[in-house]
């Protein structure tokens, strides 16, 4: 079966470039890194190589990006490791209330150390409420943490304007960009941020690895005790082969991404399109054109979002619900709920994640399975035929 994979913002597949990259580093030039013999050179060269591509990316400095296991772990570096350090100054700390659950999961973890958090709303597009972060902010604050772009909606939030409010106010600002990075254009310097997360699997590279920037002059402890590795500060034996892998995939994907976010936009748009046009009672979830430009999120209402998927996957067709991160949940994302949408509504959603690999043959072949699989599991439900009822 021919499979169409729109499932982008969950992982990639890794590019062959990327895995050619790679392949010295796992037989040939397997030396640690940390150790001083010659033999271990050839990756302690890759690793800083990767490190200094990766900083020029984003305009920080190749000494302020520390290597980790993924996302997950940079957002809970960022934020557990900022707040011990500066518990001297206060324990309150500001995210939004659509942040991926590394960054919820993490605030609640701090709220029971005794800090306080403070979860600010969105509008009904997820752009974040900035009269409301201003007003959060506190002499105690020591931290604003606010996601780039949300993963399940797609929604830019305005990094620039936040990172002006929190150096104003002399709080720190981080920012989860797992979904942003080298998707759209990021500097830290001209959008004031003092961290930012990343992750190698939803760029064409492989999983398991991921960075942390940690502007010069912000304090944070080592986040993992043993060696030196990292600048004192992540310990643990280099993921060399991964290092690679991340640094290779984003050389590659920075070299073309003005071109692919015009490519991927436009492909977007038909999709949004099609789907708003053809498919009656149908939204679109997250800003119209803020927006990430592979990412469309919709409701249908009168639909269970889990029947969809499965008769989407019968017909090769890979989507997701919302975060693969809360598969298997039977509670609706709390990004729709936070937008607004009842909770009959947000159990009916849909996100499509698309990427530079796909077509517009793939979006025409998907809305139109879309189509035939909401006409015929609203044919089922019992809502359905009520509202129709009515209707009439």
């Amino acid at each position: 079966m021919k499979y169409i994979y729109l499932d982008n913002a969950a992982t990639t597949r890794v590019a062959p470039e990327v895995l050619t990259a790679m392949t010295p580093y796992f037989c040939e030039y397997y030396g640690n890194p940390s150790s001083i013999y010659s033999f271990a050179g050839k990756g302690r060269d890759a690793v800083e190589e990767a490190r200094a591509a990766i900083a020029g990316m984003i305009g920080a400095k190749p000494e302020e990006i520390y290597f980790t296991g993924g996302g997950s772990e940079s957002d809970n570096w960022a934020l557990k490791a900022t707040a011990e350090a500066y518990v001297n100054k206060g324990k309150h700390i500001i995210t939004s209330a659509i942040e991926h659950h590394a960054i919820l999961h993490t605030c609640e973890y701090l709220e029971k150390q005794g800090y306080e958090v403070t979860y600010v709303g969105v509008d009904e597009n997820g752009m974040i409420r900035m009269d409301e972060l201003e007003q959060a902010i506190r002499p105690d604050t020591v931290l604003i943490s606010v996601m780039a772009a949300n993963n399940e909606i797609g929604t830019i939030q305005p990094l620039k304007e936040i990172g002006e409010l929190a150096r104003k106010h002399g709080v720190f600002f981080h920012t989860d960009a797992v979904q942003a990075f080298t998707h759209i254009p990021l500097n830290v310097d001209e959008m004031n941020i003092d961290m930012l997360s990343a992750s190698g699997h939803k760029i064409f590279g492989p999983k398991g690895i991921g960075f942390l920037y940690i502007r010069k002059g912000v304090k944070s402890g080592s986040f993992i005790h043993g060696g030196a590795q990292e600048r004192k500060r992540r310990a643990g034996t280099h993921n060399v082969t991964g290092i690679v892998g991340i640094g290779k995939a984003a050389v590659l994907a920075s070299e073309k991404m003005e071109e692919r976010m015009a490519y991927e936009s436009k492909l977007r748009d038909h999709l949004i399109d099609r789907v708003l046009a053809e498919i009656p009672y149908s939204r679109l979830n997250g800003d119209r054109t803020n927006r990430l430009p592979n990412n469309a999120n919709f409701c249908f209402r009168f639909i269970e979002g889990e029947s969809m998927l499965i008769k989407l996957d019968q017909k090769g067709i890979c989507g997701s619900s919302g975060s693969a991160c809360t598969s298997g949940s039977l509670d609706p994302s709390h990004v729709l709920l936070a937008i607004g949408l009842p909770h009959e509504i947000a159990h009916g959603s849909l996100r499509l994640s698309l990427s530079h690999e796909t077509t517009m043959e793939d979006i025409d072949d998907t809305v139109d399975a879309l189509k035939e699989i909401i006409e015929q599991l609203r044919s089922m439900s019992p809502l359905y035929e009520d509202f129709v009822k009515k209707q009439k």
